[in-house]
């Protein structure tokens, strides 16, 4: 498993120009069904489908 790219990653350099960080849903997930993400003071929620897929939701 690759190592996150974060703001002090020696990895991160401010203003050149990097591919974005990569993770997968497992690692996002982490064995849980849901995830809440929190952006500009809204809540969103990722979960995985009863067929597998990825939904997104406010």
């Amino acid at each position: 498993m690759a190592e996150p790219v974060t703001a002090h990653s020696p990895r991160h350099s401010e203003g050149a120009q990097s591919a974005p960080a990569r993770v997968t849903s497992g690692e996002l997930l982490a064995g849980r069904p849901e995830l809440v993400i929190v952006h500009d003071g809204r809540e969103y929620r990722l979960r995985i489908t009863q067929n597998g897929k990825l939904i997104l939701t406010a």
